[in-house]
């Protein structure tokens, strides 16, 4: 029947949205507890992984050792400012202390202001660390303060530099992941490239929107509520 299909992918997506989900929790006062309750519920719920702030992520790697849950962390965290420098010193700590992956803010301030030269640079010096040390990369734009042009741009540099993922938002700006952003990131991308959407995601409803959009991953502090707010899943005809 026509709609057994749609009802299929519903199913699906309610039955495995926590693999799309980096549990995150990236405010300036994170407690320890914070980040063992973090861990916990991931291994709890089957996320794909954590993301902390980068003291933590050695007692992020301790909690979630033996599981499938990755530890992501962030650089040049939450404005992109940090020299290039900086950032691979920040990369290459992150990976000592047993990150996964990394979530790079790029300088946003170069993107306002066209320096693709300097943005361009900054990738293909971070790019060989990270193959060399076989991790992945997502890259965070802050689509909610950029043009549509600046977005294409945006996924033209980095679709070329070959990273894993681009990411819509910080969750630090006015406006965070919405819909037309994904899509437009999915237009504009490679195959291989994914796209990770963050910011303002706090419901079911609203993750599922992302992911049929194009999102396969979802950074958001409220995983818990999202998995338990998913639609029951009748096993029964």
């Amino acid at each position: 029947m026509p709609w057994e299909g749609e009802l299929i992918l519903i199913i699906q997506t309610a039955m495995h949205i926590n693999t799309y989900i980096d549990h995150t929790i990236l405010k300036p006062t994170t407690l320890v507890s914070d980040i063992e309750k973090l861990c916990a519920e991931a291994i709890q719920y089957g996320f794909a992984a954590v993301c902390v702030p980068p003291n933590f992520v050695k007692l992020a790697r301790a909690q979630t050792a033996g599981t499938a849950v990755k530890v992501a962390t962030v650089i040049g965290f939450p404005f992109g400012y940090s020299a290039v420098e900086a950032k691979i010193a920040e990369i290459v700590l992150a990976i000592v202390d047993g990150a996964d992956e990394l979530d790079v803010v790029v300088n946003i301030s170069a993107i306002k202001n066209n320096d693709w030269q300097y943005l361009a640079n900054e990738i293909n010096h971070i790019m060989p660390i990270i193959q060399s040390k076989r991790k992945r990369i997502k890259i965070i734009i802050e689509s909610g303060v950029l043009t549509d042009e600046e977005i294409i741009k945006c996924c033209e540099i980095y679709g070329l530099a070959g990273i894993d993922y681009l990411k819509t938002s910080t969750g630090y700006a006015e406006k965070g992941a919405t819909v037309e952003a994904v899509k437009l990131f999915r237009l504009h991308l490679p195959a291989t490239v994914q796209i990770k959407a963050s910011g303002g995601i706090r419901d079911y409803a609203f993750a599922k929107q992302l992911i049929d959009a194009g999102a396969t991953r979802l950074g958001c502090s409220a995983g818990v509520a999202i998995v338990n707010g998913a639609p029951a899943v009748e096993t029964g005809y």
